[in-house]
């Protein structure tokens, strides 16, 4: 019922008495608030007592029993005194409303200015979509195991405790009844913890440091002792496990919650569509492999191969410079002109042989068996083999003059050739 002061972007308010201060929240959403914050900062030369007031100090409008609990440890919660306080708002929340009551008469100043870009925010942002995309592989890692397992000590002992002793509670409905409640409590003391981490670290920071080495080497030597994941079913319940809290985490480290929502949902269709995807990648793969062009593979021919397709493509050929000759392009009257023999020509154009037996039988004489060139090429090489042999065994001790001989043998075999 009290009339509080508005609070509003880069306000600067110095009294000495005591007030409550409220910020009312822009409803308007800007995307370039995504990862804002207001950062109210509190000091003064002499000790104040910081109270938040909410309508949820009113215990009379809880719904639930978490809740009346919840109200009723706020109500009698009391912080401690300090010189010096800072109040972190996020944007597009709810809206915030404390009271400052100095001891003494002596001025404090409220100061009110936006963070554009919080790294708090953005690391837990990018944390949540890093844990979503990579929690089956970190879920098979050991060392994440043992890491996990300490944050999970740390943060809630309770159901660290619990998970530790399930062996020895023999009823399964006695055992999720007491970890709901352990989540339960759990979960209030990481929301009181994280509403006055800044007043604890201060004043009990040597307590603090004391339960996080305490817990935290404890927590690792009972994982280590029981060992990582082994079966399936307790991979794929921590993997899920681990992608919840990347969802929670995406929530909190961003201000607009329509923004929270739509990344989660991008998420969850993409985690689905990679079996389509994969599907199509396989599918894209074989018909590449089909449809590739086979790899050409030569092969020799042999001797009689080639001389049958020799013959064959000479007759393919001649045939085409048939139909050539008788097509109504062909100037028939330049080309008998020009020849000496225009008779032997039309002949051939009608389907005579190219070759006359006279010109078939001149080259059976000259090239083939029994012909002349034949005798010369024998009689020619043996003469230069009776030669080579008495010059072997002359030269036989010396090395040098043999190896002259044997580079001058081949010349006149080459020559012949040629």
């Amino acid at each position: 019922g009290k009339n509080c002061s508005l609070l509003q972007e880069m306000n600067v308010i110095q009294k000495q008495d005591e007030n409550c201060y409220c910020y009312v929240q822009n409803r308007t959403i800007h995307l370039q608030y995504l990862w804002s914050t207001l950062q109210i900062k509190v000091n003064s030369r002499e000790k104040f007592r910081f109270e938040p007031i909410s309508e949820k100090n009113n215990c009379r409008n809880s719904e639930t029993v978490f809740e009346f609990a919840a109200c009723a440890v706020q109500v009698l919660w009391k912080p401690e005194t300090c010189t010096e306080t800072f109040l972190s708002i996020k944007q597009y929340g709810e809206d915030v409303c404390f009271k400052i009551q100095p001891f003494k008469t002596e001025p404090y100043i409220v100061s009110v200015k936006r963070e554009m870009l919080d790294g708090k925010l953005l690391f837990l942002f990018v944390a949540g979509i890093f844990l979503f995309h990579f929690a089956n592989s970190l879920s098979r890692s050991a060392k994440f195991f043992y890491l996990s397992g300490i944050i999970l000590s740390v943060l809630a002992l309770l159901v660290f405790i619990l998970l530790t002793l399930k062996r020895f509670i023999p009823r399964h409905s006695t055992f999720w009844i007491l970890m709901s409640g352990s989540w339960m409590i759990s979960l209030y003391f990481i929301y009181c913890f994280k509403e006055n981490i800044q007043w604890l670290w201060s004043e009990h920071r040597n307590y603090l440091l004391g339960y996080f080495l305490a817990v935290g080497i404890t927590s690792f030597a009972i994982c280590y002792q029981h060992g990582p994941l082994t079966t399936e079913l307790s991979i794929t319940l921590f993997t899920w496990t681990l992608q919840l809290t990347a969802f929670i985490l995406i929530y909190c480290g961003v201000t607009i919650p329509q923004v929270a929502y739509a990344v989660i949902v991008v998420s969850l269709c993409s985690k689905g569509l990679c079996y389509p995807l994969g599907a199509a990648c396989h599918i894209a793969r074989k018909m590449k492999h089909h449809f590739k062009p086979k790899k050409m593979v030569f092969k020799y021919l042999t001797e009689e191969e080639y001389r049958e397709q020799g013959e064959s493509e000479t007759m393919k050929a001649l045939e085409e410079l048939r139909s050539f000759c008788r097509s109504p392009d062909f100037p028939s009257w330049i080309a008998v002109s020009k020849l000496r023999a225009p008779h032997r020509f039309a002949a051939f154009v009608l389907g005579s042989p190219h070759i006359s037996p006279a010109e078939t039988k001149a080259h059976d004489e000259q090239y083939g068996i029994g012909s002349s060139f034949l005798e010369e090429q024998l009689f020619e090489t043996r003469a230069y083999s009776e030669q080579d042999e008495p010059a072997n065994s002359v030269h036989e001790e010396d090395e040098d003059n043999e190896n002259e001989m044997h580079t001058q043998i081949p010349f006149p075999y080459a020559t012949e050739l040629l």
